[in-house]
């Protein structure tokens, strides 16, 4: 069974249309790369499946359970919330809570809903576990604000795995970092993908798409133009525009 379906997903802004029909589907534990230039749908995509946006039409299949058939299905806010708990979402600005340390900041969602203390330090123990393995067992304790930008993406990320999520969604996860802090977060979610967690993850980062990914979207213009592994779609691309965009970036 697939893990993710995608069928038919549209959604414009007031007259603009930005997703003109997305359909795709996952395999359980693997990496879906999407690439595309800026204003291709990317994020509002990602945004669709994570409920920050409603699309206005298709299907979003989970498991074999429909989360979203545009007009029937029941978009209350507890019915959202549960949905959004399939997908881990990792943002571009990190979105930490300033007020808050990275072990709190990882267990503050996972304890809203602990019906027992017994729960609660379960809960603490597993965001401790999550933050030692990225790489940060020495800044639990510490705010933000003490962390560099790659150390607050890595607690962002413990943070969307605290939740178990399904599917772990990255938006451009290393696009707010200097150069030099990119590598320390690619190499978490390399890891993550050696351990076969399923990942969508829009990036511009082409040679690391091709190194992590099993599949490769290239979208523009709001709609799939080649989908494929990596060396049909990066090494061997069919399609012009996918052409043009590997060359503006490659060179």
């Amino acid at each position: 069974m697939k893990i993710l379906e995608i069928h038919n997903i549209k959604k414009k802004f007031d007259d603009v249309e930005i997703l003109k029909g997305i359909s795709f589907s996952m395999e359980k534990g693997q990496t879906l790369s999407i690439l595309g230039s800026s204003g291709s749908g990317k994020t509002t995509l990602l945004r669709c499946l994570n409920f920050l946006e409603i699309p206005d039409e298709g299907t979003i299949t989970v498991n074999g359970d429909v989360l979203f058939f545009a007009n029937t299905v029941d978009l209350r806010d507890e019915n959202v919330r549960k949905n959004r708990r399939h997908f881990g979402m990792v943002f571009q600005q990190f979105n930490l809570f300033p007020q808050y340390t990275a072990l709190e900041n990882v267990v503050l969602a996972p304890k809203l809903e602990a019906k027992s203390k017994g729960e609660i330090v379960e809960i603490e123990e597993k965001g401790r576990e999550l933050l030692r393995k990225m790489g940060l067992e020495d800044r639990m304790n510490n705010y933000p604000h003490q962390l560099s930008g790659g150390q607050q993406q890595r607690v962002a990320i413990a943070r969307a795995l605290a939740l178990q999520p399904d599917i772990l969604c990255f938006d451009e996860p290393t696009s707010a970092l200097d150069p030099e802090l990119t590598g320390e977060v690619l190499k978490v979610i390399k890891e993550l993908a050696n351990q076969h967690t399923t990942m969508i993850i829009v990036t511009h980062e082409i040679g690391f798409a091709k190194e992590v990914s099993d599949e490769i979207i290239f979208m523009d213009g709001g709609v799939i133009a080649e989908q494929g592994t990596p060396e049909q779609v990066i090494d061997n691309p069919s399609n012009e525009r996918t052409k043009q965009f590997l060359a503006n970036y490659l060179k």
